[in-house]
């Protein structure tokens, strides 16, 4: 097992380095400046069409815009919120969170981007259900097949080994036993028959259920690190300097934290904040192809949302709880240091109580979002056949998910996320043209139709 560890960390820091990094980051940069800072300028018109969408019956599509963004955050608001911020402060310091901060910013100009060539290049497939994603705008828009079925096996891979399955199961599990005392075997067999009967649904099962839990458990886990920030209001100007600090200096090693320099604190953030929001993955605009949309531009405003609220809002809760109790300070990682804070936090158990509770919406949603992404990706591949054998294999995997160990499971989160993110980028920058031109079409279109109706009035 120590020796698969540590090739696994190589290959993780291989697949991380320097040049994913820069690919990432340097392609959300660049679709920031190209369009005009969208994700500030047009964030207002986006959380519109989420809150006030309109008429959407007699669009093309299978459900709702705001179904299809509680898909995808179903899929994104999991335990990189809870588990994956503390593994990032673990590893990186407080600094790590800005870096997840500035990873969101830009990459909600690379969400947008995803979401408006799902909706552009999205198809109807054998079962009469729309099928989109980068498996589509990497063959039909950059015409690159090769990069189109690469991507789908990698997120395939995803679904199976990597955000979808076994981080979600184990940070459960561990949930449950730290607070309830309850085995792993009887986690895992609980998650393994709820989510085989939503799962089996397809996706308006999933899209049903996302649509009832995910603003529920997002407002719900808010709400309790509101009241940790409350209670420890005094700390919070120093967690913020802590982390701003420690996002361009060194972190010094103190209690259970072993020290961390810049770049591990750039690395740490950047990777776990792409875990948390997927932005620049590639696999929540698979779910934005499936909205009741005849815009790409708007649902792809839609889609931006996801990262706001999964990173700006809810990462940045879970931050400032872990800096401003000392949690990061302390021996534990992963939900256990989460545990910990929120328990210091609100003075007792029920703070840890009411994690839990948060992590298991959070963990359940995510692996059915998953499922739906790995299906579309295996359908692209094998055909509408191959779906009903994935969604068996995964929720084989889902019940596998509580017996392997949490190092060995980042690792391969890590590197199977970045795998997929690799074409993905690759697409946005080929089709960047597209992007800017439907966006300045949309946005001229707008301005023409507000011209005319002042005009008449």
């Amino acid at each position: 097992m120590t020796t698969l560890t540590q090739w696994l960390t190589t290959l993780d820091d291989l697949v991380w380095g320097p040049p994913l990094l820069v690919l990432l980051v340097g392609t959300g940069i660049y679709l920031t400046l190209r369009l005009g800072l969208l994700q500030i300028f047009k964030l207002p018109a986006a959380l519109r069409l989420v809150f006030f969408p309109g008429r959407e019956q007699d669009k093309p599509g299978d459900v709702s815009s705001f179904a299809a963004l509680c898909t995808a955050l179903s899929a994104t608001i999991g335990t990189g919120n809870i588990v994956g911020v503390a593994t990032a402060i673990k590893l990186g310091g407080p600094g790590a969170l800005f870096w997840m901060w500035m990873a969101a910013f830009f990459g909600m100009a690379t969400k947008y981007a995803e979401g408006l060539l799902a909706v552009k290049f999205r198809q109807v497939d054998a079962n009469g259900q729309m099928s989109g994603g980068p498996m589509y705008y990497l063959e039909k828009g950059l015409g690159s097949k090769w990069l189109a079925r690469a991507f789908a096996l990698f997120g395939i891979g995803v679904a199976l080994f990597g955000i979808g399955t076994f981080p979600q199961v184990n940070a459960i599990a561990d949930a449950a036993s730290l607070t309830l005392d309850a085995p792993r075997w009887a986690s895992a067999l609980v998650l393994t028959v709820l989510v085989a009967l939503v799962t089996l649904g397809g996706l308006k099962s999933i899209a049903k259920v996302s649509t009832a839990v995910v603003p529920f458990m997002a407002l719900f886990y808010i709400l309790i690190c509101l009241g940790v920030l409350a209670l420890n209001h005094e700390g919070l100007p120093a967690a913020i300097a802590l982390v701003l600090q420690g996002a361009f200096t060194p972190t010094a090693a103190t209690g259970g934290f072993a020290g961390a320099g810049i770049m591990l604190a750039i690395q740490a953030g950047v990777a776990r904040g792409v875990f948390s929001n997927e932005s620049g993955l590639g696999s929540a605009p698979i779910a934005a192809a499936a909205a009741k949309t005849e815009s790409c531009v708007e649902q792809g405003l839609v889609s931006m949302t996801g990262t706001f609220f999964d990173t700006i809002v809810i990462c940045t809760m879970t931050g400032l709880a872990l800096v401003v109790t000392g949690a990061w300070q302390g021996e534990a990682a992963g939900a256990a240091m989460t545990h910990a804070a929120f328990t210091t936090g609100l003075g007792g158990p029920l703070g840890q109580h009411l994690v839990n509770v948060g992590l298991l919406f959070f963990a359940f949603t995510t692996i059915l979002g998953w499922n739906y992404y790995g299906e579309r990706c295996t359908e692209y591949l094998f055909g509408v056949r191959g779906i009903l054998p994935f969604r068996w294999v995964y929720i084989l995997l889902v019940a596998l998910g509580a017996f392997l160990h949490l190092d060995l499971i980042w690792l391969l989160a890590d590197i199977v996320n970045g795998l997929m993110a690799i074409p993905n980028l690759i697409g946005l920058i080929g089709l960047r043209h597209i992007i800017i031109a439907e966006t300045r079409q949309y946005w001229a279109s707008r301005k023409s139709v507000q011209e005319q109706t002042a005009a008449c009035c």
